[in-house]
């Protein structure tokens, strides 16, 4: 038995850390000691002041959450660290695990993902973001030569710019309200723009500013018949669509991407290891080290958390190191 400890929203607006056992694995199992972790800023931000929606709350845990929403609960899906026990073929392995916030876990052998040479612990916390990424350009499918607007340039919007860019013949904008962000977009090589910049007529629209205003950007900067393509998560917060205007004359469709589920045009061949594995494997890009921009120990998450979520601070990725 080892004692670990964990990060857990005692209460909405409050976390603290707490005192844990975790018994030997047994066979089929691995003990992880944690490196990094990685905190998703919208999602956890969501789920730190309580903002989990009654009806998505089963849809919403995290594959090892403790607890249930709104509070006390668990919550966190990208952890980094090595096994330290289980099968002896495995000792030593880095790995990136679907987890929260904790020092020591134990977990079944298949959720311990290894982790490519080429990829620093720091990058591949980005893991789970990637996953998001990937599965919402399976959504869109964008083709060769297609006019693509990006709104808002967070980690996943960044994320899927960083994709879209690989396309030949791609042109691309990353849009955003804050202007220091055309540093991240520099950093990818994309175009940065802000809204009143941004061109307009897209073949395709991503948004992912989780804002109100973020998506009315999107949908005025689809051309005829364009696909805008929601990607943020808003919780229980009501969003305001503006479904008047241009919708209809231009025909537009508004779809959804979440990553729960693999992408319907993937769904049949591909499954979420599958999906994972390859999430990692583009994480080989030094470029992405853009996104690594906060860093705090452990013991300070219950004081990082509340400033996190209230939105405070620059940080796209916050890593969160542990001894």
């Amino acid at each position: 038995m080892r004692r670990a400890r964990s990060f857990w929203v005692a209460e909405p607006g409050r976390g603290e850390i707490r005192p844990e056992d975790v018994l030997s694995p047994e066979d089929g199992e691995v003990m992880i000691e944690a490196r990094v972790s990685g905190i998703s800023r919208g999602t956890e931000s969501l789920v730190f002041r309580g903002h989990v929606p009654q009806s998505q709350r089963m849809t919403m845990r995290c594959p090892f959450q403790a607890g249930e929403f709104p509070a006390p609960v668990k919550y966190g899906y990208a952890s980094v660290g090595v096994i330290a026990d289980g099968p002896a073929s495995r000792i030593g392995e880095r790995v990136f695990c679907l987890h929260p916030h904790q020092d020591i876990y134990v977990v079944p052998a298949e959720a311990a993902v290894p982790v490519p040479p080429g990829v620093p612990d720091e990058r591949a916390v980005l893991a789970a973001n990637m996953e998001t990424a990937i599965n919402g350009l399976w959504d869109a499918a964008p083709r060769i030569g297609d006019r693509v607007a990006v709104v808002g340039a967070g980690v996943v919007g960044g994320l899927c710019a960083a994709l879209l860019k690989r396309i030949p013949g791609i042109e691309l904008e990353l849009i955003d309200v804050a202007p220091h962000r055309a540093n991240l977009a520099e950093a990818l090589g994309v175009e940065f723009r802000t809204p009143a910049e941004a061109s307009g007529g897209a073949d395709l629209v991503i948004h992912a500013s989780a804002t109100a205003e973020g998506l009315a950007t999107a949908l005025s900067l689809a051309g005829f018949e364009a696909l805008v393509l929601e990607m943020s998560w808003y919780g229980d917060t009501p969003v305001a669509a503006p479904l008047g205007e241009g919708f209809h004359a231009s025909r537009l469709t508004l779809r959804s991407s979440q990553v729960g589920t693999v992408a319907a045009s993937r769904r049949a061949r591909w499954d979420r290891r599958r999906r994972l594995e390859l999430a990692l494997r583009l994480l080989e890009d030094e470029r992405f080290n853009a996104f690594l921009t906060g860093e705090s120990r452990f013991e300070a998450l219950p004081d990082v958390m509340p400033r996190l979520a209230a939105g405070s601070g620059e940080a796209l990725c916050h890593l969160v190191r542990y001894d």
